[in-house]
């Protein structure tokens, strides 16, 4: 499974709008409108690499608001028991926290 992270720039008239539409998208799986120099980030769930260039280029072109992407690929997940250990790291388990 290939996860693609695509930050989005729209048009401030046309954010939900745009949104919306990304949120159509058969491979979007998250929409998140977001703070900062982004408007809205969208998470993408693909079976491979070769179905990136489809979906980014391919569907997203089309939607009318955006201004601007940028695309990042996510090569490592860390789930959240594993995030946990991480910051546990340390702590002696028989103290209470």
């Amino acid at each position: 499974m290939v996860t693609a992270i695509v930050m989005v720039q729209a048009e401030r008239q046309q954010i939900p709008e745009t949104a919306d539409a990304l949120a159509g998208v058969p491979a979007v799986r998250e929409v998140y409108s977001v703070t900062g120099e982004w408007d809205i980030v969208a998470i993408i769930k693909l079976a491979n690499y070769d179905e990136l260039d489809d979906v980014v280029t391919g569907h997203l072109r089309k939607i009318p608001g955006i201004t601007r992407t940028q695309t990042m690929l996510a090569f490592r997940a860390y789930n959240e028991g594993l995030l946990d250990q991480g910051f546990g790291v340390g702590l002696d388990e028989s103290q209470p926290q």
